[in-house]
């Protein structure tokens, strides 16, 4: 019963912050009239795929928690957490491309750390966040992008 509350409350506390976070730094006007490269995905991709990998996160965050709760592999979970959680209040909120690529690159590189530290403890957790790192790669290239390109 305690790992099935780990998980709950890992899933629900990260699924909340993220959506929190998300609907009170909404793109809006501002960001529909920067240039945008040519390989930004459509608008309604962005939720159904943060929802995923939200839930990923968290799975990957309670089976850390549950093996190891004041480990160096769970204080990296919870500092990704927070830059995962700044980008967008700097991007969107401050309307600041630059400062979204302050926090996106040590968001990837404490992204990378989890799964290198994890690949040996718990290869489960590096599978989910693999494509955490894939797609955070990606919005790297992309703010990168939008910053050059403004």
């Amino acid at each position: 019963m305690k790992t099935f509350i780990i998980y709950a409350l890992f899933i629900a506390a990260v699924l909340a912050a993220g959506i929190l976070t998300g609907v009170s730094n909404l793109p809006g006007p501002w960001y529909d009239s920067l240039q945008k490269p040519f390989f930004q995905p459509p608008p309604w991709i962005f939720s159904p795929v943060w929802t995923v990998l939200y839930v990923m996160i968290a799975v990957a965050g309670a089976r850390t928690w549950l093996r190891a709760p004041a480990s160096g592999r769970m204080q990296v979970w919870f500092v990704q957490m927070v830059l995962n959680l700044l980008w967008s209040p700097a991007f969107f909120g401050m309307q600041s491309p630059g400062f979204g690529l302050t926090i996106i690159i040590p968001l990837l590189a404490f992204i990378l750390a989890f799964i290198a530290m994890s690949r040996a403890k718990d290869p489960a957790s590096v599978w989910l966040f693999a494509p955490y790192a894939l797609w955070t790669a990606f919005a790297s290239v992309l703010n990168a992008s939008i910053f050059l390109l403004n």
